[in-house]
């Protein structure tokens, strides 16, 4: 689906799925200023051109703390010793499928990656280290830097309602 394909009421969809992808179909349809079988036939092709990828819960981790811990969570920057496309493809393929790798960005300039990646504390961090960097003798740099407090976190993309406006969020 090219997005020129992709009108307002498309768009309109979308923002409110970023937003709760939980509602019932009637309360989006009426969000959205359409019939509810429009709704449903518009998120289906959504869905099915791959621009909703999935829909998943967004747990608070504070929230969830006094069971799980705090954790850690790393930004880290890996640097290759060699970058040739077969390189990048094999780190990504190492380091992705690992539950602890959040995010995975190939960058550039400087770094060639940047992972979020999220352990249980520093012991577990050190045995993500060892397992996904030191491990692989291509890995030439890591730099990780440590949070300690997440001031935002949003997943949603920002759309363009129409003509250059920017979407409200309910």
């Amino acid at each position: 689906m090219e997005q020129e394909f992709l009108d307002a009421t498309d768009l309109r969809l979308l923002e409110l799925l970023q937003d709760d992808a939980s509602r019932h179909n009637q309360a989006l349809a009426a969000l959205a200023h359409v019939s509810p079988p429009t709704s449903l036939r518009r998120i289906k092709r959504l869905r099915e051109a791959g621009v909703i990828e999935r829909e998943v819960a967004i747990l608070n981790p504070e929230r969830l703390a006094t069971v799980t811990g705090h954790g850690l969570t790393a930004l880290v920057e890996i640097t290759l010793e060699r970058q040739g496309a077969e390189h990048l493809d094999a780190f990504e393929t190492h380091v992705v499928p690992d539950p602890a790798v959040q995010q995975c960005y190939r960058v550039s300039p400087g770094p060639d990656f940047m992972l979020v990646v999220h352990t249980r504390d520093m012991p577990a961090y050190l045995a993500l280290a060892q397992r996904l960097f030191t491990a692989s003798a291509n890995v030439r740099n890591v730099k990780a830097f440590f949070s300690v407090k997440r001031a935002k976190f949003d997943p949603r993309l920002p759309l363009v309602a129409s003509a250059g406006t920017p979407s409200t969020h309910e």
